[in-house]
């Protein structure tokens, strides 16, 4: 993926996804790059199927970041299922990411 051109990317069809994600990015810097990696990979591990994954370049579509509040990125934003949820950073910490974005099983 090239993170030089505006884009908007989706992963997987909305009828299948059961968890809609969209990160926010700033161009192609390295926190950027290591978020996007890490929200791909988290996704696929935890989510596998059922999960749409939208990306959004601040840095080529700067108005977007007012759809979901943005003031820091990378920054993933879970909006299904409800309630909606947000983490800042790279998403490096696993554990963090999932029980910040409401994603861990529950028991």
């Amino acid at each position: 993926m090239t993170l030089g051109r505006a884009h908007s990317r989706k992963s997987r069809s909305a009828a299948t996804a059961g968890f809609e994600l969209t990160l926010y990015i700033s161009g192609a810097t390295e926190n950027s790059q290591l978020a996007l990696l890490n929200a791909k990979n988290l996704a696929e591990k935890h989510l596998p199927g059922r999960y749409r994954l939208e990306v959004i370049d601040l840095f080529q579509e700067p108005r977007q970041a007012r759809k979901h509040d943005v003031v820091a990125v990378p920054m993933l934003v879970k909006t299904q299922p409800l309630p909606v949820r947000r983490i800042v950073g790279n998403l490096l910490d696993e554990k963090r990411v999932l029980t910040g974005l409401d994603m861990l099983p529950h028991t």
